[in-house]
């Protein structure tokens, strides 16, 4: 397979996360496999539980079975019972339209939630699956330490790959580990599938001196593909996915991914230089994955307010974030709402200090409102 996937979880919608435009992801679809690339990642949670359904309608019902390949999760984080797994992965199925899936993971698999799966069988009941022909591969996506990926594959050696957060901003993070986790998985001989390789679009879009560094070298490359090719010229790297939300964004992707060239010394030490100028700029490493918000009892938009705050402080401080700030509905929870109970900081896959950065976001952008 080329080593370009598509990532169903940030999708052309009309309006509202949950109303994908399924005529602009049809073409996204046909494009995407007129380029020759095959393999599709979802998940039961992803667009409010509606990307299933709607990579049934845009790929499924319209192209062969054999010509695709499907990667489904399944939401560990949801399984209260034993009989969850079984239940979650036949209604999946019955979203998808079809009754084998390529690959299945289990989702976002960190300490706790691997306590969780053991304590209810998780494993055994997915293996299960693999038996029947139901499941042709299985891994799991993955968010902690090294560490806990290193227990993970040495008590369950039948996991067959591992999908990990890598990207160059996160190579050597503490708390993200991308590295590190990269390595654990290589020493277990199990291939990597790279999700958010663009950081959520922090990397598609990068302070200037990087696109400088950038211009200079390859002047017709996208920000973004940099951050594809960067993780997909890792040796262990099988596959690595793109979240793309409309066609311009596949395109791109598909002019340097379907004859895809690894990167040579130089850019790699462009790559180095560009990660030092991010860490003197980036000031919250948010993915906007959106784990942080079911939890808010102050209905905070943490993902918005990191973002703006992103912003605010690689434009030197520029005061027109407040702008925006101010203009977020009524019944929106303020920065300085925040209560610092904790419940965001404890589902964030980034580890970020949320409650002391949105005392930073208080005081960027609330200052004018006294």
């Amino acid at each position: 397979m080329k080593k370009l996937g598509f990532g169903c979880m940030r999708l052309p919608n009309l309006g509202t996360d949950d109303r994908i435009d399924i005529p602009q992801f049809t073409g996204m679809v046909d494009a995407f496999l007129s380029h020759g690339f095959t393999y599709f990642d979802t998940s039961y949670v992803y667009h409010g539980g509606k990307s299933e359904g709607a990579l049934r309608q845009a790929l499924v019902e319209r192209h062969p079975r054999e010509s695709f390949t499907i990667t489904t999760k399944l939401p560990v984080f949801l399984v209260k019972e034993r009989s969850d797994t079984r239940r979650f992965f036949n209604e999946q199925l019955e979203r998808l339209g079809t009754d084998y899936v390529d690959y299945y993971w289990l989702h976002a698999l960190n300490a706790s939630g691997y306590e969780n799966a053991v304590r209810l069988g998780v494993f055994e009941e997915v293996s299960k699956l693999k038996e029947e022909g139901r499941i042709r591969h299985l891994g799991f996506s993955f968010h902690d330490s090294a560490a806990v990926l290193e227990r993970i594959l040495s008590e369950h050696p039948e996991m067959e790959y591992v999908q990990l957060q890598l990207n160059y901003f996160d190579w050597d993070s503490k708390s993200v580990q991308s590295g590190a986790c990269y390595e654990v998985a290589s020493k277990h001989r199990k291939p990597v599938i790279v999700m958010e390789p663009v950081k959520g679009g922090v990397l598609a879009d990068v302070p200037q001196p990087i696109k400088k560094l950038f211009r200079e070298k390859q002047p017709d490359l996208s920000d973004a593909s940099w951050a594809i090719r960067s993780a997909a010229s890792l040796d262990n790297v099988m596959m690595v996915l793109s979240g793309m939300s409309n066609m311009e964004q596949l395109e791109d992707n598909a002019s340097y991914m379907e004859h895809f060239v690894p990167l040579d010394e130089e850019e790699n030490e462009i790559i180095a230089k560009a990660v030092r100028i991010f860490d003197e700029q980036q000031e919250a490493a948010c993915t906007d994955c959106g784990k942080c918000l079911s939890g808010c009892p102050c209905h905070i938009p943490i993902p918005d307010y990191l973002g703006m705050y992103n912003d605010h402080c690689r434009m030197k401080k520029n005061t027109n974030g407040m702008v925006y700030y101010a203009a977020f509905p009524e019944g929106t929870g303020k920065a300085s709402e925040c209560t610092a109970c904790g419940k965001c900081e404890a589902v964030c896959p980034q580890k970020l200090p949320v409650s002391k950065l949105m005392k930073e976001v208080q005081t960027a952008f609330e200052w004018s409102m006294v």
